[in-house]
């Protein structure tokens, strides 16, 4: 879908009045009937023109012309590529090629209408928008202790913009890896005492990628004279709605070192003691917790209670069914990212799970919150359908409306401008020497910062490209060929999303 649409047209003032710039009516002077007539002259905007492009990448030139005797210029050009377009009335040369070719002995010229004017002949040549590798940079600590978390981030970039993933070969038992930052982090423990060779991570554009050189990391013990601490117990692994819960393990230290206690997965109903380890609670919900661990430290070196679950039931044997609700968004664009999160309830306080039929492949769902999100490629455009979200409680599922979820392509944010030229000075004689036009436009309407100078009179539009997402405010400027500049015009706007 083409988001660029024309701003409505802007009527430039006349130039400036007295007390500022003012542009004087020259006088007349006579010419003899018999004089000969003088050619135009020729140049143009580069010079010279640009012999290459990228593949889908714009071209532009202007050719400008200027007649001695102030003659009505037509502009011609021979062999021309089919992928340009070209105006007579302006000289101005514009287009996008589609594939790759290279085009020869391209001439433009200018006729007064008795003489003729040309540029030297160009060629142009359309060549493939290269993708550029990733690049990956980053030193990780080559040591590790055992007790002591241990993490590295490294840094990288694309100039393409293009979406990266990491990846790790021969990553640590102990340690996690995530492929969407590439950072590697996580604690070793006593059992991961050696070193872990030839680790590699890498980053990755779809096309091509780039990796850190290897390495390895050494895990030692925190200290040879230090000895870690014991924990033991059996926590009960059942509760009741209603019903308090409680748990206190029995920890110690060989070397007399102060104690402090941790936990992870903690139950949301209960309480935990770093002092003394103590879990405690009420649970208002049934459910199923699992994956609880319990540790204590010595503040070099730390020991944990295996994992375990505590299953809360109710005091009722009836079940009523969870309930979900949700409209998901049907459409989403490339590189742009996508998300949608169920609401979910169960009256019975039941521990609930998500399910997913018919992900897309470009999406990540979760199972716990029910979340389905994801940022599609160019290469996921089309439509994924009949997908389905479902909740259960253990015992009863319930679905959303199945959905489907169409990915199109990111569309360019453009503003097209056009103006009318003047024709007379403030004094009231007629303009003979207009040379171009200066586009300001910015962010506020009283604050236009960004200017592009269009070094050619007979051009009444133009195209600002690559604008990103915000509204912007639009105003135009004449001047002549002595630098002489009109009254700012009407400021106007856009919005691009």
């Amino acid at each position: 879908m083409q988001l660029s649409v024309s701003v409505r047209r802007l009527t430039l003032p006349k130039f400036l009045r007295a007390c500022c710039l003012t542009l004087v009516g020259l006088a007349a002077f006579s010419q003899p009937a018999a004089a000969a007539n003088k050619p135009p002259t020729i140049s143009g905007t580069p010079s010279p023109p640009p012999t290459w492009v990228h593949v889908g990448s714009l071209y532009q030139f202007y050719a400008e012309a200027r007649d001695p005797e102030g003659k009505t210029i037509t502009y011609s050009i021979q062999n021309k590529p089919s992928w340009l377009q070209f105006d007579t009335r302006t000289g101005y040369l514009r287009g996008k090629p589609t594939a790759v070719g290279f085009w020869t002995g391209i001439k433009i010229s200018a006729s007064d209408g008795v003489n003729t004017v040309s540029l030297p002949a160009f060629s142009i040549r359309a060549r493939a928008n290269p993708n550029n590798a990733p690049t990956i940079s980053g030193s990780p600590a080559t040591t590790a202790k055992v007790g002591v978390a241990y993490s590295f981030q490294p840094t990288a970039k694309d100039v393409d913009g293009d979406v990266l993933s990491f990846k790790i070969a021969n990553k640590p038992s102990w340690a996690t890896f995530s492929s969407s930052t590439g950072r590697l982090s996580g604690t070793p423990s006593s059992s991961h005492v050696g070193t872990y060779s030839n680790i590699t991570i890498s980053v990755d554009d779809g096309a091509k990628s780039a990796t850190l050189p290897a390495f390895s990391i050494k895990v030692s013990g925190s200290s040879t004279s230090n000895r870690a601490p014991t924990i033991s117990g059996t926590p009960p692994k059942t509760a009741t709605v209603g019903t308090a819960y409680s748990f206190r393990p029995t920890a110690s230290d060989p070397d007399g070192d102060s104690l402090g206690f941790s936990i992870t997965n903690k139950p949301s109903w209960a309480t935990f003691s770093t002092s003394n380890g103590t879990l405690s609670g009420t649970p208002t919900a049934t459910g199923t917790h699992s994956n609880i661990v319990i540790s204590v430290s010595d503040g070099k070196a730390k020991t944990s209670l295996p994992a375990f679950s505590i299953t809360v039931s109710g005091s009722s044997s009836s079940n009523t069914a969870p309930k979900i609700s949700g409209t998901p968004a049907t459409s989403a664009t490339v590189g742009v990212a996508y998300s949608f999160k169920p609401s979910a309830s169960d009256a019975n306080g039941d521990s609930l799970t998500f399910s997913i039929a018919n992900r897309p492949s470009w999406a990540s769902f979760n199972t716990s919150t029910g979340q389905l999100s994801g940022t599609p490629s160019a290469s996921h455009a089309g439509t994924y359908s009949n997908i389905v979200i479902s909740v259960s409680d253990g015992k009863a599922s319930v679905s959303l409306p199945a959905f489907s979820i169409s990915v199109v392509q990111s569309q360019p944010r453009n503003a097209t401008l056009s103006w009318v030229a003047p024709t007379q000075n403030t004094d009231g004689t007629t303009l003979t020497n207009l040379a171009g036009y200066r586009i300001h436009y910015g962010s506020s309407p009283s604050v236009l910062s960004q200017t592009i100078d269009i070094r050619n009179a007979g051009i009444t539009s133009y195209v600002i490209e690559g604008l990103s997402a915000g509204t912007y405010y639009f105003a135009v400027k004449a001047y002549n060929s002595n630098g002489n500049e009109s009254e700012l015009s009407n400021v106007v706007s856009k919005t691009i999303q």
